[in-house]
């Protein structure tokens, strides 16, 4: 390989880097009470969304949008036991929080409690307490709360049934929070991405072909308001292994939205 080829690829290399963790930069900015950007993006939440545990009992989140994929997770909470697939009833997940108002704007996955509806997820166990602590702060804005047993249904007959206390990091709290997407704070590619490669990962570990399909139609809020973030877009594969089974997808279930997403 000539040097000239050589400082290409690490060049390459570097915007991969800087592409990679942009979106996680983007989304700590904007979570970490203690940032000067919190102040000014998201109202503080009420103490009772932070409500103690119970350290004699088993401690397990219910993942629904980023902390689903494996990377993702382990990230926050490197010491979880593994995700398995659940379906949760009495809730709705969807496009619904717009952040930070400074900078570039992005909108982001929640859930909030309806009677009539059902999402699939992921269930893992929290094995250090101050991994809980480091999910709230991750999910800063928004209120952890407990998920009766009753909600949630295994989707394998094999895995274990959860024993302790589920929570769930929810907008419950406060319902006037909830913003779809719109220009200033559209979808971004890079988050569906990390959503997507955790259904992924979940379907093809326990044989659920179906589960990614799920991920997308028990989401509500998708829109043309929608930008495509990813380093090259044109050639994602590069830098996003998964980009040709992802694209698939949403072309397949969202092509009125898909085929008007803009490059950025």
């Amino acid at each position: 390989m000539n040097i000239k080829a050589m400082f290409s690829l690490k060049y390459i290399n570097f915007l991969w880097y800087i592409q990679r963790w942009s979106l996680r930069l983007l989304m700590s900015l904007w979570i970490l009470p203690s940032s000067p950007v919190w102040s000014q993006t998201v109202e503080p939440i009420p103490p009772s969304c932070r409500p103690a545990i119970a350290p004699e009992q088993k401690q397990y989140i219910v993942g629904y949008g980023s902390l689903m994929e494996d990377e993702s997770r382990h990230r926050t909470a490197p010491k979880s036991g593994e995700a398995y697939p659940i379906l949760l009833k009495g809730y709705r997940r969807g496009w619904f929080i717009a952040g930070p108002k400074i900078g570039f704007g992005a909108n982001f996955l929640g859930v909030k409690q309806d009677s009539n509806q059902k999402i699939n997820a992921v269930i893992y166990e929290v094995l250090e307490p101050t991994e809980i602590a480091a999910t709230d702060r991750r999910e800063g804005g928004y209120c952890r709360e407990l998920v009766p047993l009753n909600s949630l249904i295994l989707l394998k007959s094999d895995l274990p049934q959860p024993d302790g206390q589920i929570w769930i990091y929810s907008l419950n709290h406060s319902p006037s929070k909830i913003s779809p997407p719109s220009p200033q704070f559209p979808i971004v590619q890079s988050y569906v991405d990390i959503f997507l490669s955790g259904c992924l990962e979940q379907a093809e570990r326990f044989s659920l072909p179906d589960f990614p399909q799920q991920c997308v139609e028990t989401t509500t809020g998708w829109s043309s308001d929608w930008v495509n973030d990813r380093l090259y877009p044109r050639r994602p594969f590069l830098y996003q292994p998964r980009a040709g089974q992802i694209d698939r997808l949403l072309d397949r279930l969202l092509p009125q939205y898909f085929r008007q997403i803009k490059i950025e």
